[in-house]
């Protein structure tokens, strides 16, 4: 087994081979100065069991490219498997055809994968998780959740509702709330534009109580700071934000700085700098990918990472 890393999140990769006790494999992955990519895998790996990490975060295109050309070297250095480990899985909103004329991006980048040589999928907390039919290929899903547990049960925190900021998070809501003992609220939204979201109402009682927003990804934080002030204005006490792939921009950044939220949890499936102002616990996904690329290397179970009291975490 081997594992190599794009340029995406080179300190995840490393936590992950150090989690292992694996060494990093070598290779070379840069920029020409027209932008075009250019790889070179460094060491032999004619027979092996490769797997790459590479989030697809900002910037997606290259990220992407990246990994379709690093896949293209090792399928080419007649590795035997190639598993794309993708902690997040950009292009993931696009999975569906709600507008005339537009496509659907999911499936042409997992076409792609496949097209580049994948033979196997590794991936987090996808937004919707039916992406995983897009492929012909096994595609094992794993969660962010048993690390987001783990922090959460030692807060301890009393008197506690788990709240979806939006219909469509309610299955992982629902999950957060089974396993922590706690209520479940939702909000209801609008959105207004592709960056702007308004809560309208609040379904479930969150007067007086410490309340844990979870949502799977955030960008602009329209929807997370839009539910996080309406839920203050309705009474609630404390509130704390859970999400697995921060990808805050400029405008998200300043909308939870002027927001209701006390602390913003999230794990480090994307890279990213300090956040001045901004009270934000990141949690390693490390050790739990690397039990998962040991078990598909060693042909074990995935599925029993999520288990609990006889349930699952999603």
């Amino acid at each position: 087994m081997k594992i190599f890393s794009g340029n995406s999140n080179p300190l995840l990769a490393k936590a992950i081979c150090e989690a292992m006790q694996v060494p990093l494999g070598k290779c070379t992955v840069s920029t020409f100065p027209d932008g075009e990519t250019f790889v070179k895998i460094d060491e032999n790996v004619r027979g092996e069991d490769v797997f790459i990490i590479q989030s697809t975060s900002p910037p997606a295109n290259q990220h992407w490219m990246e990994l379709f050309i690093m896949m293209d070297a090792l399928r080419r250095a007649s590795a035997t498997r190639i598993t794309a480990v993708l902690p997040f899985f950009g292009y993931a909103r696009q999975d569906r055809k709600d507008q005339p004329r537009v496509p659907i991006t999911a499936k042409l980048v997992a076409n792609l994968l496949v097209a580049a040589g994948a033979g196997r999928i590794l991936t987090m907390d996808l937004h919707a998780q039916q992406i995983q039919g897009f492929f012909d290929i096994p595609v094992d899903h794993l969660y962010a959740a048993p690390v987001i547990y783990e922090y959460l049960l030692g807060k301890k925190l009393e008197n506690l509702v788990v709240v979806s900021p939006d219909v469509g998070g309610i299955k992982m809501a629902y999950a957060y709330a089974q396993r922590l003992d706690a209520e479940l609220a939702i909000v209801a939204k609008r959105r207004k534009s592709p960056t702007e979201t308004e809560a309208t109402a609040v379904i479930g009682d969150i007067e007086g109580r410490n309340v844990l927003l979870v949502d799977d990804l955030t960008e602009t934080a329209g929807t997370l700071t839009s539910a996080a002030n309406l839920l203050k204005s309705r009474g609630a006490k404390r509130i704390i934000a859970c999400v697995s792939h921060a990808l805050l921009t400029d405008l998200g950044l300043e909308r939870i700085k002027k927001s209701s939220i006390d602390e913003l949890i999230t794990t480090d499936t994307v890279a990213r700098s300090g956040y001045p102002g901004i009270n934000i616990t990141t949690l390693s996904v490390a050790t739990l990918l690397g039990e998962a690329i040991h078990r598909i290397h060693r042909n074990s179970s995935v599925t029993s990472l999520f288990e609990f009291k006889g349930g699952r975490t999603s």
